[in-house]
């Protein structure tokens, strides 16, 4: 004859473990590996939107270095807020604008993605980005910029330069709404 009661609290016990380890696995990647972010705002604007959700690789800067107009996470200690911005200086580098047109270290750096906001500032008389700099990005900082221009809060006016340890990961697809479903990189 079988024990159906030590079957069923077998049973039940293997349930658990598998939901617990579940569940860790869950933590272990949500905290450590990849984790979701919604766009909060138009700074990235065309690039990305606002209420878009990202899939962001928190393990790719510990294997990797941050390179220049990667889309990266940004976390504000203070405000515990956290921000999408693009990479535009490295340390070491000089940043420069000079007529809606970007410098690091002295050569021109194309911004394709912009070319949508600057037809429109130009054809309405204006500037997509005011000119700023020289500016020489110190050891272990990062210069950051929003692609709408006109909109975002960066490292021009506002957030300043980013230090390493305040970029949480890199951004590297859109995941919903559904319907635009694509790489960030």
């Amino acid at each position: 004859m079988i024990n159906t009661k030590k079957q069923e609290k077998d049973s039940f016990f293997s349930w658990v473990k598998t939901v617990l380890l579940s569940i860790g696995l869950f933590l272990l990647i949500k905290n450590y590996l990849f984790a979701p972010y919604i766009v909060d705002g138009a700074s990235m604007e065309p690039t990305l939107y606002n209420n878009e959700r990202l899939f962001v690789n928190k393990i790719a800067f510990m294997i990797g270095d941050i390179d220049r107009q990667e889309i990266v996470i940004i976390k504000d200690s203070q405000q515990q807020t956290h921000y999408v911005k693009r990479v535009i200086g490295l340390p070491g580098d000089v940043v420069e604008m000079k007529n809606d047109e970007l410098f690091v270290n002295d050569e021109l750096v194309k911004e394709p993605y912009l070319s949508i906001y600057k037809e429109t500032a130009n054809s309405q008389g204006m500037r997509l980005t005011g000119d700023f700099g020289p500016i020489e990005v110190p050891k272990e900082q990062f210069f950051v910029m929003g692609d709408n221009r006109l909109r975002s809060m960066d490292s021009r006016n506002g957030l300043g330069l980013i230090s390493q340890k305040a970029i949480v990961g890199k951004s590297e697809f859109v995941f919903f709404p559904m319907s635009d479903v694509r790489s960030t990189n």
